[in-house]
């Protein structure tokens, strides 16, 4: 079958965008459960023998059509109540993380220890572009530079 159309999902499924449920209304051989979770933390669901992220059949349910990219306000990958979800492009969606990478040995967003100087620096990105934000004596003082310049760039961002 060609792309998925919001006409054949709603053939196949109900969608509640209030609680961000999905049920099942035609029975398939592969009717165990509506979504299961795939390894990247989000709600998977088959129809016609493909696999679809949750978040955007929820999209396609509501609005008609998929964007290419869907991000979580609140950052919880299960949560898709249509109040949660935005159209975003890449960049967007990467203003709405708070967590640092998992290479960052700090463990904190913005935040690294710069060797040679002794200090810690602050860093964003912007556009795709990581913009230096200056070296700091403690990591409070880069963290509060980073979030000053998140709160004034990513406008997508939770603020943390």
């Amino acid at each position: 079958m060609a792309n998925l159309t919001q006409e054949r999902l709603k053939e196949l499924l109900s969608y509640n965008p209030e609680t961000g449920e999905f049920t099942r209304l035609v029975k398939t051989s592969y009717n165990a459960k509506t979504t299961s979770i795939s390894g990247d933390g989000y709600y998977r669901i088959m129809l016609d023998n493909k696999r679809y992220r949750a978040h955007r059949l929820a999209w396609l349910y509501v609005n008609g059509f998929m964007p290419r990219q869907i991000d979580h306000i609140n950052q919880n990958k299960l949560d898709n109540r249509m109040s949660n979800l935005r159209e975003a492009n890449h960049s967007e969606n990467g203003q709405n993380i708070s967590q640092a990478n998992k290479n960052n040995r700090l463990n904190i967003r913005g935040v690294r220890k710069h060797a040679l100087a002794n200090k810690y620096q602050a860093r964003i990105k912007i556009d795709y572009k990581e913009v230096y934000l200056g070296l700091f004596d403690t990591i409070e003082q880069a963290h509060e530079a980073y979030l000053a310049a998140k709160k004034e760039y990513h406008k997508f961002g939770c603020g943390k």
